[in-house]
């Protein structure tokens, strides 16, 4: 059984989805940059978990097509993984504005001490 889903990719899937259920799975493969088989595979996954309802539809073009809605439960776990990815996120800017700062007092010292570096 493959991994399962990064909070990252799951996130995007799930904000996807929340925005145009009716989105074909090659739609969302192309925009997640990840292969059918995988999007198909992450989708069956969000659907046995109990995230996400696929329902039965005619497209445009006469054909049978899903659409896949968030479930309550989807809605909770998109909750959680938002706030998950966010945190990770303010994480890594803290950590990357230090390293920013090291960096700049670093070269300011190489330059001789010339405040030639421009300030954020």
């Amino acid at each position: 059984m493959p991994p399962p889903l990064s909070d990252e990719s799951q996130l995007r899937l799930l904000r996807l989805l929340e925005r145009n259920p009716e989105a074909s799975q090659r739609e969302l493969a192309a925009e997640l940059g990840i292969s059918l088989g995988k999007t198909n595979y992450c989708l069956r996954a969000l659907v046995e978990r109990g995230l996400v309802k696929a329902r039965n539809f005619r497209n445009s073009r006469n054909k049978t097509a899903y659409a896949y809605f968030l479930t309550p439960q989807g809605i909770e776990e998109k909750t959680r993984v938002t706030l998950r990815f966010l945190a990770r996120k303010q994480r890594e800017y803290v950590e990357l504005k230090a390293e920013i700062e090291e960096l700049q007092r670093e070269a300011r010292r190489v330059a001789g001490g010339i405040d030639q570096l421009p300030m954020p």
